[in-house]
């Protein structure tokens, strides 16, 4: 794993949608600065859009956890 998603697993849940936000946000900007010929380094949106994915993967895993540990509870129950 990266030092970037260890990084992120630390972080709570509505920073995380924070810094999708600014990132989705930078994303945006860089393509805005590839078609209009500003931008300097090309390589710099394949960076972002892996930060987004990681964020969103974290994200979902965040998401399954929840709902497999709220299944667990319901079949004790029963």
């Amino acid at each position: 794993m990266t030092k970037e998603a260890d990084q992120l697993r630390d972080v709570a849940d509505d920073e995380l949608e924070t810094k999708l936000a600014e990132a989705k946000h930078e994303l945006f900007n860089l393509r805005f600065q590839l078609v209009t010929g500003q931008l300097d380094n090309p390589m710099q949106i394949k960076v972002v859009r892996k930060q987004v994915a990681r964020i969103l993967t974290l994200m979902r895993e965040r998401e399954l956890e929840v709902h497999e540990g709220a299944g667990a509870a319901a079949v004790e129950e029963a």
